[in-house]
């Protein structure tokens, strides 16, 4: 039986070329520095929208007219007050903000986490949660559950507004929503298959 306090074998330098494929991986560095950014402009995005919303609630004419553009809404009569369908449509756009933030978030840390390299944070009181077991099978699923919430608030956001919208396209997005649905399914069974085949070979 080792010792526990044996030192641990030194590894073997990599051959250059081998070497070079791992160190690859830092390619990807750049693009989740640019989702980064991404999610900076989001951020001021949101708090252009709500400081709109809070100015309309007060009676500001331009910003209500900036919040009626942004979110599409029509209407047979002039809108010179919020009412109940404009102020939803705006909450529903900030939080469908929001949702594409967190899926943002999950995407620079977890795919960094899985792809790049260790961020270290065990024991950091602020690492999240979901980090303790990520992969890149649960990424996959846990991506396309935030994609069908995104769907769900993007589709909710179109039925509120469904007499600016024809037929075929309300037909169109809840078809693709449950395709999204479907596609999150598949891919949460097939995962579930693998880890069943991995248990059994253990």
């Amino acid at each position: 039986m080792s010792d526990p306090h044996d030192p641990i074998p030194a590894q073997r330098p990599l051959r250059p070329l081998p070497s070079l494929i791992f160190a690859s991986r830092w390619l990807q560095l750049p693009l989740y520095l640019g989702l980064i950014v991404a999610q900076g402009v989001y951020v001021v995005h949101f708090l252009v929208e709500l400081w709109h919303l809070v100015e309309a609630a007060f009676g500001h004419q331009g910003a209500l007219q900036a919040l009626v553009t942004s979110i599409g809404y029509k209407s047979d009569a002039p809108v010179t007050s919020l009412n109940e369908t404009v102020i939803m449509l705006v909450v529903l756009a900030l939080i469908d903000v929001v949702m594409i933030s967190n899926l943002l978030i999950m995407v620079i840390v977890g795919g960094y986490e899985t792809f790049v390299s260790r961020l270290n944070l065990e024991g950091h009181e602020d690492q999240p949660e979901w980090l303790d077991h990520v992969n890149a099978s649960v990424l996959k699923v846990k991506l396309a559950l935030s994609i069908i919430g995104i769907s769900s608030i993007h589709l909710l956001k179109t039925f509120i507004n469904a007499g600016n919208y024809t037929d075929k396209v309300l037909i169109a997005q809840t078809l693709i929503h449950i395709t999204f649905l479907l596609s999150a399914m598949a891919i949460a069974y097939t995962d579930k298959l693998m880890s069943s085949s991995e248990q059994m070979h253990h």
